[in-house]
C-alpha cells in the first residue's frame, strides 16, 4: 500500500505589536482554506520525553469565546485519551472536570 503524504499549513498575520492578528490554514489535500481566531497545536518529542506547544490567538478572540474553545478541548481530549490508552476511568475523570469547568465559567448550567 502506498503512503500519502500531506502538509499542514498555518499562517499568522500580526498587528504591529507583534499580536496574531489573523491565523489562517490549509492542508494540501484540500483546496480550501480555513480561518480560525484560536489554535493549539501540540507536539510529542519521543527522543526528550516531553510535550512542545504552539498556542496562539487572535488579538479579536473573546474571553468567552476562549471558555468555550478550552471546555470543548478538554471534553475531545477526554475522548482521544480514551481512544489512545482504552483507560475509561482516566477519561470519564478529564470530562467530568471538563464539565465542572464549564459550569464554573458560566459556559453550562449546573446538571447540563
Amino acid at each position: 500500500m502506498a503512503e500519502k503524504d500531506t502538509t499542514i499549513q498555518f499562517n499568522v498575520s500580526l498587528d504591529e505589536n507583534q499580536i496574531p492578528s489573523e491565523i489562517t490554514w490549509k492542508a494540501s489535500d484540500n483546496d480550501e482554506t480555513g480561518k480560525c481566531d484560536a489554535a493549539f497545536l501540540t507536539i510529542w518529542d519521543s527522543e526528550e520525553k516531553n510535550t512542545l506547544r504552539i498556542d496562539l490567538w487572535t488579538k479579536d478572540m473573546m474571553v468567552d469565546d476562549m471558555q468555550i474553545f478550552f471546555h470543548q478541548m478538554l471534553l475531545s481530549m477526554s475522548d482521544t485519551y480514551k481512544r489512545a490508552t482504552g483507560d475509561d476511568a482516566i477519561s470519564k475523570e478529564m470530562k467530568e472536570f471538563a464539565f465542572r469547568m464549564g459550569e464554573k465559567a458560566g459556559i453550562l448550567k449546573k446538571g447540563e
